[in-house]
């Protein structure tokens, strides 16, 4: 089992703090609303509405913190082609090559002849350790070269 270093706990911490802000929050705001109706009588569609804009605000507020995706060390594609001597050019062959295109519907893409592409993919290969088109297309896409 991995163990945490501290700031991961103390960010944890940070956030259930915050989660419990926002309940404490919103139970204080359902409980005034309540002293708020027995008190001014008002309708009951202001309390949905109310209720209603609540609740989207903390859905939208809770969708957004446990989507975020973290932001990691992952350097961008063209560094990681950059490194592997991987050419703008085979990339964009590899790019299609991937989508499942023959090299003459990479060719007419790409304006060049189908020669030129398979000149491009065995240089794939070579670079790429792979010996077939689903071993590179999976090697790059292991690399992030591709998405």
């Amino acid at each position: 089992m991995a163990k945490q270093r501290p700031s991961d706990t103390v960010r944890l911490l940070a956030q259930v703090a915050g989660y419990g802000l926002v309940l404490a929050l919103g139970a204080f705001a359902l409980e005034w609303l309540d002293y708020q109706h027995l008190v001014r009588q008002l309708s009951r569609e202001t309390y949905v509405v109310v209720i209603a804009i609540l609740f989207t605000v903390l859905g939208l507020w809770a969708g957004r913190k446990l989507t975020r995706t973290p932001a990691g060390p992952t350097p961008p594609p063209l560094e990681i082609a950059r490194r592997l001597g991987v050419t703008r050019r085979e990339c964009e062959v590899l790019a299609l090559l991937a989508e499942g295109q023959t090299n003459k519907e990479i060719a007419r893409n790409l304006g060049m002849s189908p020669n030129t592409v398979k000149t491009h993919l065995s240089r794939l290969f070579e670079k790429l350790d792979a010996q077939r088109r689903t071993q590179a297309v999976q090697r790059a896409r292991k690399l992030l070269l591709i998405p």
